[in-house]
């Protein structure tokens, strides 16, 4: 049996860049090459893209965050698939290991649909949906998923009526991620400068009455047009940082996990049969991974889902399955799987 070739997609022009760069270098890592051929290919910060050789540095070198130089030869990306100096690159199936907007917000999976390429992950409608908080919830809600209380603002706003909300509250972009942008705020005059630093990374942004719980993750698989959800897990994190943001996430060490989560068993069931409900009512397709609250009154509150979750040394995706009895390797093969198999697209491909 031949290989087949699988391109992954890393880096692009978001605020995740490197992280999507060091997700890609465990992607590599596990690929199963007894089966898999891969090819490189990295977009930059200004948005060209490029071949890269295998042996590329995708990982934190002394603290520095990788990112996808220009000086690769150029891939030109469009309609009829990828090409390299005129040579058209044979591929069989896409990786977009890329977060954040355009990469995990619809924007390249439209693409890949338009080129008839199949690709791991959900497909336009539900990444585009789920990359934006603000929409997902509305949809969770309707699903009598319990989410947080919150507002809405957009940069022409002129007044701020959070009379309905009490501090502490989180304001966030509401198509951001790895919690760039993302603050705590604990005062009034504390506001202010919050929402003005999320609206660098969206001109959406979200105020969300802060909901004190234990932060509990799940995660979603589809194999063979089955979605399963994996044992839970709990993010503790250290009590310098106020949440878990970038820093507590990537750089600091300053979280760990719990698998299983050490909640009621009744509880641990209800967030992965919730997961399995939010991963359906957006219509996602191959993986997610849920996140959730669980109150000290026993509460269980949907905070967002992530449709191309990290697959770095620490992203909590594939740890919850790794505990669960599916190793790397497997996990990234089945998630190749139900790609070449899955229909995304009206037209069928």
């Amino acid at each position: 049996m031949s290989k087949l070739t699988v391109a992954i997609l890393c880096g692009g022009i978001s605020s995740e860049h490197e992280i999507s760069c060091i997700s890609a270098g465990g992607v590599l890592k596990g690929l199963d090459r007894n089966k898999y051929t891969p090819i490189l290919i990295g977009i930059t910060k200004a948005g060209k893209w490029v071949l890269l050789p295998l042996d590329y540095p995708l990982e934190i070198i002394n603290g520095v965050l990788p990112v996808i130089d220009d000086g690769a030869p150029s891939v030109v990306a469009d309609v009829q698939g990828f090409t390299v100096n005129g040579e058209k690159l044979h591929i069989d199936c896409v990786f977009p290991v890329l977060h954040g907007p355009y990469g995990e917000d619809g924007t390249i999976q439209g693409m890949l649909e338009i080129a008839n390429l199949a690709y791991v992950g959900s497909g336009v409608l539900a990444s585009a949906t789920a990359m934006d908080k603000d929409f997902a919830k509305t949809i969770f809600s309707a699903a009598n998923l319990k989410v947080a209380d919150g507002i809405v603002i957009r940069k022409n706003i002129q007044t701020l009526e959070i009379d309905d909300l009490a501090f502490p509250v989180f304001v966030k972009p509401a198509r951001g991620g790895s919690s760039r942008g993302t603050h705590k705020v604990h005062t009034v005059e504390s506001l202010t400068p919050a929402i003005l630093d999320a609206f660098h990374y969206d001109n959406k942004v979200m105020i969300e009455q802060a909901v004190i719980g234990r932060e509990i993750e799940c995660a979603v698989l589809e194999v063979n047009g089955v979605v399963k959800a994996s044992l839970v897990g709990e993010i503790s994190i250290d009590s310098k940082f106020e949440f878990y943001d970038f820093q507590a996430k990537y750089l600091d060490g300053a979280t760990t996990v719990k698998i299983p989560a050490e909640i009621p068993e009744a509880a641990a069931e209800k967030i992965r049969s919730q997961a399995i409900k939010a991963f359906k009512a957006l219509g996602c397709s191959g993986l997610a991974r849920c996140d959730f609250f669980y109150t000290n009154e026993g509460e269980v509150v949907i905070n967002e889902i992530n449709t191309m979750p990290g697959f770095t040394g620490t992203s909590m995706y594939p740890k919850l399955w790794a505990a669960t009895e599916i190793d790397f390797t497997s996990l990234i093969s089945a998630l190749i799987d139900t790609a070449l198999t899955r229909t995304n697209s009206v037209l069928g491909n």
